[in-house]
This record gives structure tokens, sequence and C-alpha cells, in this order.
């Protein structure tokens, strides 16, 4: 139901995704040798992959008002029972930099380094909410529409496949949420500062085909969020982490 300010009555519409490939995506911050991977899709890149899909498929003809949309919509993610997250130290070609070219003319195109490569093995679902207060009836049905043709969330190859879109009352304690001052303190999981569309995201400076630049606190923010994922095991090149800490969920 609908009501007259155009946005939904209160609930989540959440997307459920099984994973069919490895899942890396590094914080927008780190380095390209070496960032450690997130455990979870941030809302950013879940919000990029619908406006991709959108995109893609022609369902919206200016994508400035999705945006906008996308912007106002509150988003949490929920997550698999497990992940299990491997890593190596690689030998890589780099590109030389302009800077070393200047002052080393004979420098190569590319130069040999080593970067460490991160990738999280997921058991269970990725489900991805957002709440219907936040968003108008026309955005939701833009949503639906464009959740089945979204096959990767995070850095390309993270492929996953669309099963299903399903409306709850509430979320249980599988999704990820804001840290606030009304949190309190949880025994399991961990924080991260995941990154969200600012208030003010608009398409030019999301793309990657302009030259705007995108603005922290305007065009993109980050939040300090819970993830309930806890390390329960870790061994020689793996960290395991769970929803639980008991064995059985």
């Amino acid at each position: 139901m609908e009501k007259p300010d155009g946005h939904s009555e209160a609930g989540w519409l959440v997307f459920v995704y099984a994973p069919s490939a490895f899942f890396s995506l590094k914080a927008s911050w780190a380095t390209s040798t070496a960032g450690m991977t997130l455990l979870t899709p941030t809302p950013y890149a879940v919000k990029m992959a619908f406006l991709d899909a959108v995109l893609r498929h022609r369902l919206i003809g200016d994508p400035e008002p999705f945006v906008g949309a996308l912007a106002k919509a509150s988003l949490r993610l929920g997550l698999p029972a497990h992940a299990c997250v491997t890593e190596a130290i690689l030998r890589i070609r780099q590109e030389t930099r302009d800077v070393d070219r200047k002052l080393y003319p004979d420098l190569p195109p590319y130069r040999p380094n080593v970067a460490l490569r991160q990738i999280v093995h997921f058991q269970g679902d990725l489900r991805f909410a957002f709440d219907r207060t936040t968003c108008t009836h026309d955005t939701a049905e833009i949503l639906m529409r464009a959740a089945p043709a979204i096959n990767y969330v995070g850095k390309r190859g993270s492929f996953l496949q669309f099963l299903e879109c399903v409306h709850q009352s509430r979320l249980d304690s599988t999704f990820t949420s804001p840290v606030t001052s009304r949190t309190g303190q949880k025994s399991w999981g961990h924080h991260a500062s995941l990154d969200d569309f600012g208030p003010q995201a608009h398409f030019d400076a999301l793309s990657s085909f302009t030259s705007t630049q995108i603005k922290r606190d305007v065009h993109r923010k980050f939040v300090d969020t819970f993830v309930p994922l806890g390390i329960r095991n870790v061994g020689p090149g793996f960290v395991h982490y769970s929803i639980t800490r008991s064995a059985t969920l």
C-alpha cells in the first residue's frame, strides 16, 4: 500500500542472491597492491549494481531521478552464515608512474611488483534489504524489475545469481546495522566503514566517463557499520568468519 507522499508502507524489500563465485571488494581508500577485502558488499556497490542494470536494460530514460532516489534509500545487507577469507602474495606488472618516468626516462611502461590478493568464499545467501519507507512506489517497482539482471556485486567477477524478492516486516540479526550511540556494544561481529551514496549524489559524479570529481560527504559518504560476522577459526592462509559462535546455526 502506498502513502500519500508516494512512499511505501513500513517494512523491507529484500532481494535474495546466491553467490556463484568468490567475492572480493576492497575499501575505497585501500591501495591497489595491499588492500584487504571487505566481508560484505557496500551499499554504494549494491546501488551502483542496480543503477548499472537499470541503464543496461533501458528501464528508465533520465538516470538523474533514480540516482536521487537511491541516495535517499536506506539499505542494509544480509550476510551468509559463513565467510572464509583466503589470501596470497602475487607477482604483478604495474604501470610505471609518470613522476618516475620523468626522473628515470629509461624505465619500461610496466614494472614488476608484488600485491596482496584476498578472496571470500560465502556459504549461504546474500540479501539486499531496502527500507520501504525510504523508497517511493515507483522506485520499488524499478528495483524489482532490475534485480534479476544483476549478476555481480563488488570486484568484477564476484558473480551471484538472483533467487527471489521478498517483503519482510523486520530484519533479523544477520543484517548489518549502522553504529549509533543507541546501538550498544555487540559481542559478536566487527565494525567496518562502508560507503554509500551521499546526500547530493548525481549521475555525473558517479559515472566513470565524466571528469566530475566525487566529493566525500557530498556524493559519497562513509557509514560506521556493525557487520555480524566474527572470527570463528584461523589457520595458515585463511580466516573463517561466521554469524554465530556456536557450531550450529
